[in-house]
Parts: structure tokens; C-alpha cells; sequence
């Protein structure tokens, strides 16, 4: 098994991340995406293994139109600042994964002006989808070619050219030699020639045989890219929609229905980890689509438990909103600063970390069989099973509670998410779960260790020694500096009115003197190595 069947994958779309300019106008290089370092230990604490990066090749616009295959777009850095980001990033045991947008390049990628200068005289003609002398082009052009899936501005590349294809192969073994590149996602992977794929596969894996090779697909079956000879995964649309759906419906029959259908015991996917997630740069934010924000930490606990890779696009562990507005993406991809998230909701970043420990800590929750046991409109409890360890993962997504009740070999069990214990009665529980809960069950005595994450969740039989050492009084009224230099001052201790959740209130003293709140356990605990705020 390799490295990335195992993965928590953080998803970036850079200029968006970075607050570039939409237009690239050749000018000066501004080192934004540097700003990536001071999230390492975000990534950290969230048990990422690697950060997958939408398109950071020189682009006119938006990424997806590329003019320079080797180069860093200057909005972003240059490729020395971007060493040193991969350097970093595998420093601290993170992957890097780049988007190949390799379908089809801007109307400024080299080899196509020299068809505009050169017409038929130039030696790229051949390099690109259907170009003909026949007649002119929207953009004026006295040729005709075709642009990706009706967009002329986007040229799409005939990639049965030998010369295509060893343009694009020299760039990927430049990003693999000079920056350690751990895998490419390759978009519109649904457009891309087959015999293309395998000569991909057959020269990555040559260089390292576990370079990750992941495609976006979005209808079809999945089989089809991902194989021995092309693909390691592709992206799971069919479970992106019935993660939502079958909340906002009350229907968990339906992503059920399509986990068996990929992944049970007769499923049509068994042996491909495909690429889950809840939301992504082209898709409206999670905490937008969904109808019910008691939803999130549902979908979440889905996301994590389910047979597959999760993956987590920027922002939305804090619940970020986002939605297409008037065919314009902007809003999907804002720039984020780490210490001053918009509306963030704390509760749900928690709940994230608290399933990152878990998927870590547990083998048979990561890779084992699942097993519906109890399905309804508005419960779900099913199994992952592996060498006869068995994880129980149960759902109510009712506003009212749900008593449930099954049958089990083991003598108890115990809630990871809130180190809630239950006994066993003559082979029978019964649990009463309060509305919109989940809980990750089982016999096991796992030790959750700290693993990076700062969460005071259920440690074995006790907190680790780490934890248990940390201060747990708060002063009000005195000053904590944040392990990124910035200073408070705590101004109260206080309860979230429905979680009952201990918080801590404080204000910033710099800039506006904005107010926050924080779980205590977050803001006693731990960012990586460093105390998250220590008293001064």
C-alpha cells in the first residue's frame, strides 16, 4: 500500500490563496504563495499529509490557461521561492502534488503564437487539436482550432503529437528532479488520450514508483482512467454529490447506495482509493450548499470514514460560505489569512481535527470493508472491518434524539469522538444519540497519542502526558501571545449555549482590537511543537 491510500489531502487554489491579480501582466514577481510556510502548522495539526496545489505554472489569467509549463507564475513567486516551499513542506513530512493542466494551454503558450505568426509555415501546427486553414477562429485567427469544451481561449493540445507529449513529459521530470514533486492531479482528465496516460504512468512511476497520479473525472465509469495502466485514482463526483444530497434530502439510502455501489462487498471499485471530497475550487463551499449548518460536522465524519482518500479545500474546515455568482468563481477561491478567518466556525475545525487523530490512529478505519448494519432516511450506522478489528460509525441527522440499538460480540464501546463509554447487554447496545450527532465506535483500546493535534479528545483510559501537564486556568484580564507573535488579552471564560463547550474570549491588541473566542482546549493545547498562546 502506498502513501497516498492512506492520505489526508489538503486542497489550495493558489492565486485565489494568494490574492493575485486576475490578470497576469508580466510584470514584476511578487513572492505571494510564500505565505503557505506559516500554514505548515496548520497542515500539522490537521494531520495533512500533503498539499495538493491548483495550477502555479505561468498562466494570462486563472491557471488553466498556461503559457509557461516550467516556470512559476510570477503572481505567485519564481521557481527558487517555490524550491523552497517543497523543500519545507518535506521537511515536515508533507507531500507536494501540482495540477497538470496538460488538456490545453492559453492563446500566449509559445508554440501556438508561432502558428499566429507563422501560419502553415509554422512548425507546430500539428501540435494542436484540429487546427485547420480552413477558416477563422472567434478570436479572429485565419485558422480554426478548438478550445477546450467551447472556450477559445483555451487551446486544446493534440496529444497524440510526439512532440506534445515530450514537451509535456521534459516538464513533469524537471518539477519531479528540481523539486520533489510527490504526484500530479491532472484536470480535465476525461478530455485526455488514453495512450497518453499510459506513457505518463509508465515514465512517473519509473522515477519513483510512488508518485501519485490522480485525474479529474467527473462522469463515467472510473475504471476506465483509473487502472494498473493509467491512473491511481480519479475524483469521486458521483459520492461529492450524495454527501450533500442525501443531508439536505434527509436520505441517507442515497450515499449509502453509492458507497456499496463503489466499495462494498461486491463493489465495482474495490482496490481504487478514489479522490473524496465535500467541495473544491470549481463547486459552491459546503457550508453554502448545505440547507442545515448542523449538517457540517455529518458530512465531515462521512467524509473521513468512508472508503476512499478525504481531502479538505482551503477554508472550509472553519465553515466558510462560498457560491458561484453570475458564472464567476471569485467567491470560491477568496484570500485567506490564518489568523483572521472570516466567521470562522471553531466547533467544526474541532470536529475535523478530532477525525484527523482518529483516521491515523485506526488501520480498520482507514482500509477496511464496509458494512451497512442499520440504514434509514435519517440514520446511518455502518462498519469498517479489517482482520477482525471493527469500527462502528453511526449517524443521526433527525433534530430529534435517536435511540439506537443493534447487536455486537464485543462487551462495550467507546465513542473516539467523546470518549463517551458504553456497555454491552447480552450481546445488544443501545445508545441514545442526540440529534445531528455521529460517533466513531469501538472495542479497541487506542491509543490516540498527540499526533499533532491539540483536540483533549479521548486518549485510551487517559490524557496523554502531554495534555495532562498543560495549565488549565485561564487569568482573565491578562495577556497570551500567539505562537505567531501577535498579543491578547483574555477578557472571559464562557460556554457555548448548545455544545456547552468551554471558550475562551480575548482581544487582539493590534489593529482594530477585533474579539474572538476559541475552544479552551485549542487555546491551552499545542500547534505542533509550540504552545499555541503562552502567558506574558
Amino acid at each position: 500500500m502506498s502513501w497516498y491510500d492512506n492520505a489526508i489531502i489538503y486542497h489550495i487554489y493558489p492565486l485565489g490563496f494568494c490574492g493575485a491579480p486576475k490578470i497576469n501582466d508580466g510584470g514584476e514577481i511578487v513572492y505571494r504563495l510564500e505565505k503557505v510556510l506559516d500554514w505548515i502548522d496548520h497542515f500539522k495539526e490537521m494531520n495533512v499529509d500533503a498539499v495538493y496545489f491548483g495550477p502555479v505554472f505561468e498562466s494570462a489569467e486563472h491557471g488553466y490557461d498556461t503559457t509557461d509549463y516550467k516556470m512559476i507564475d510570477r503572481r505567485l513567486g519564481d521557481n527558487n521561492s517555490f524550491r523552497n516551499i517543497c523543500n519545507k513542506l518535506h521537511e515536515n513530512g508533507i507531500k507536494v502534488i501540482l495540477d497538470g493542466v496538460f488538456n490545453h494551454v492559453g492563446r500566449n503558450f509559445p508554440q501556438f503564437r508561432d502558428v499566429c505568426e507563422h501560419g502553415q509555415n509554422s512548425g507546430y501546427c500539428g501540435w494542436f487539436q484540429n487546427l485547420n486553414f480552413g477558416g477563422r477562429s472567434p478570436y479572429g485567427d485565419n485558422f480554426w482550432y478548438e478550445g477546450w469544451n467551447g472556450h477559445y481561449n483555451l487551446v486544446k493540445l493534440n496529444l497524440r503529437n510526439v512532440g506534445v507529449c515530450d514537451h509535456i513529459i521534459d516538464a513533469i521530470n524537471y518539477w519531479i528532479e528540481e523539486f520533489k514533486i510527490d504526484g500530479i492531479r491532472f484536470d480535465a482528465a476525461d478530455c485526455i488520450d488514453f495512450d497518453f496516460f499510459r506513457r505518463i504512468r509508465s515514465f512517473c512511476k519509473g522515477k519513483n514508483p510512488e508518485f501519485w497520479l490522480m485525474g479529474e473525472i467527473i462522469h463515467g465509469d472510473y475504471k476506465r482512467w483509473a487502472n494498473s495502466e493509467m491512473l491511481d485514482s480519479v475524483t469521486n463526483y458521483e459520492c461529492y454529490k450524495g454527501l450533500y444530497s442525501s443531508h439536505n434530502e434527509k436520505n441517507y439510502f442515497e450515499i449509502n447506495y453509492s458507497i456499496n455501489r463503489q466499495s462494498g462487498d461486491n463493489g465495482i471499485y474495490k482496490g481504487i482509493n478514489l479522490y473524496n471530497f465535500v467541495d473544491n475550487h470549481d463547486v459552491n463551499r459546503l457550508a453554502s450548499t448545505l440547507t442545515k449548518p448542523e449538517y457540517l460536522p455529518l458530512v465531515y465524519t462521512l467524509l473521513y470514514t468512508m472508503p476512499g482518500i478525504p481531502s479538505i479545500y482551503y477554508g472550509s474546515e472553519y465553515g466558510i460560505k462560498g457560491s458561484k455568482e453570475n458564472n464567476s468563481d471569485d467567491n470560491l477561491r477568496p484570500c485567506l489569512d490564518l489568523n483572521n478567518i472570516p466567521d470562522a466556525d471553531m466547533n467544526t475545525y474541532a470536529h475535523i481535527i478530532k477525525l484527523g487523530k482518529i483516521y491515523k490512529a485506526c488501520e480498520s478505519l482507514r482500509t477496511g470493508q464496509y458494512h451497512t448494519v442499520i440504514i434509514r432516511n435519517q440514520q446511518l450506522l455502518f462498519t469498517k472491518e479489517l482482520n477482525g478489528k471493527v469500527m462502528y460509525v453511526a449517524l443521526n441527522l433527525d433534530e430529534n434524539e435517536y435511540e439506537l440499538s443493534f447487536g455486537t460480540q464485543f462487551n462495550h464501546l467507546t465513542d473516539l469522538l467523546t470518549g463517551n463509554e458504553f456497555k454491552v447487554n447480552n450481546g445488544n447496545i443501545s445508545i441514545k444519540m442526540p440529534p445531528f450527532t455521529s460517533m466513531i465506535l469501538t472495542e479497541e483500546n487506542i491509543d490516540l497519542g498527540n499526533n499533532n493535534c491539540n483536540e483533549n479528545i479521548f486518549l485510551s483510559d487517559k490524557n496523554s502526558d502531554e495534555n495532562a501537564n498543560q495549565p488549565t486556568e485561564i487569568v482573565i484580564g491578562a495577556k497570551y501571545r500567539h505562537f505567531k507573535g501577535n498579543e491578547y488579552e483574555v477578557i472571559a471564560e464562557a460556554r457555548h449555549s448548545e455544545t456547552l463547550e468551554e471558550l475562551v474570549v480575548y482581544k487582539a491588541l493590534y489593529g482594530n482590537a477585533e474579539i474572538w473566542a476559541r475552544p479552551k482546549s485549542m487555546f491551552i493545547g499545542m500547534a505542533g511543537d509550540k504552545r499555541r498562546f503562552t502567558k506574558i
